[in-house]
């Protein structure tokens, strides 16, 4: 019903955008674009800059030309979506270019996918190829880790579903993702520069890579802030990741270890209030789902850490990006 709401509700919106007294006749003998739903929607105003930036504005304003209905199936993401990662039309720029252009590929499905067609347990390929899945969790329907707010807002050249958060996927492995973050090819500044240090020094690089039959992992990552801060902590200066070897071989393991979980790889909607065991065995506690994330914290915190960026789609896994180190019984 809430769901019902919601999409009835921005309905009326997009006729408010699309129309005036003047021109409604207009209106109903042209359907906009999916491209110029985004253009004459306030609430999608980052998106559009999005699609200007990662060069897929065009695209997204002709048919298909890759399938027979000539339709596009967009997952749209909100500005609010947009500002939950620090995002908005002025500060695009942080992501590079490519990262971009396949995040945005990454929420279009070739064809039409009809909210009827959607049921959880179900997965949908995006036109990158990579998988996304349907997940329900407390009678609201989820892709990945984000919920599916509006549904089925017809386009000329497809379909428009809005969700809360912006989905993202690195195409790589655990290791292979964690590189990417490390060498700027997501975002202008790096975020795991000393995580990947940590990960080769403790030798844990082939655990973490896809192989075949290799298992799939939920993976709590440190910034490079949350180190530092460890450092600190520690009484010790770590400014750069090699910093990080100050610290013995087997203690780095320890805490690397603790921050992954062999459960398939799991997203926010699939994660619940508790404990959960990682590779290294001391428990991990979860807070509660709030807003579409979870708090996690080690038996060694004095407090929980918070996800910065949740929900990163890697080939073995989720990554969920944290502000401190998950310590455990040392």
């Amino acid at each position: 019903m809430k769901n019902q709401i919601l999409k009835i509700a921005f309905f009326s919106f997009l006729v408010i955008g699309f129309t005036s007294c003047e021109n409604e006749s207009n209106f109903e003998d042209e359907t906009p674009s999916i491209a110029n739903i985004a253009v004459s929607n306030s609430d999608f105003s980052t998106l559009e800059a999005a699609a200007v930036q990662g060069g897929l504005a065009v695209t997204l304003s002709n048919s298909n030309p890759n399938d027979p209905s000539g339709s596009y199936t967009v997952f749209a993401p909100t500005n609010s979506a947009f500002d939950r990662l620090g995002l908005n039309e002025e500060t695009l720029g942080v992501l590079q270019d490519g990262f971009l252009t396949n995040t945005l590929l990454y929420h279009t499905s070739n064809g039409d996918l009809l909210s009827g067609n959607i049921e959880a347990g179900a997965s949908a390929s995006s036109v990158l190829g990579i998988n996304r899945r349907f997940i329900e969790r407390d009678g609201e329907l989820f892709i990945n880790g984000s919920k599916i707010l509006a549904t089925d807002i017809n386009a000329s050249n497809g379909t428009v579903h809005v969700i809360d958060k912006v989905m993202i996927a690195t195409g790589g492995d655990i290791v292979q993702s964690a590189i990417a973050l490390q060498d700027a090819n997501v975002f202008i500044n790096p975020e795991l520069t000393f995580l990947v240090e940590a990960v080769l020094y403790a030798d844990l690089a082939g655990a973490l890579t896809a192989s075949e039959g290799s298992p799939s992992f939920t993976v709590f990552a440190p910034t490079d802030q949350a180190f530092i801060n460890l450092g600190a902590a520690l009484g010790l200066t770590f400014e750069e990741p090699a910093d990080i070897r100050q610290l013995p071989q087997e203690t780095v393991q320890a805490v690397l270890l603790n921050h992954v979980v062999a459960n398939g790889g799991q997203f926010t909607s699939e994660l619940s209030q508790g404990t959960i065991t990682p590779l290294g065995g001391d428990e991990l506690t979860l807070g509660a789902y709030t807003n579409g994330v979870l708090t996690v914290q080690g038996v060694g915190n004095e407090e929980p850490a918070n996800m910065g960026i949740p929900d990163v789609q890697a080939v073995n896994g989720v990554i969920h990006i944290v502000d401190q180190v998950l310590l455990p019984n040392l």
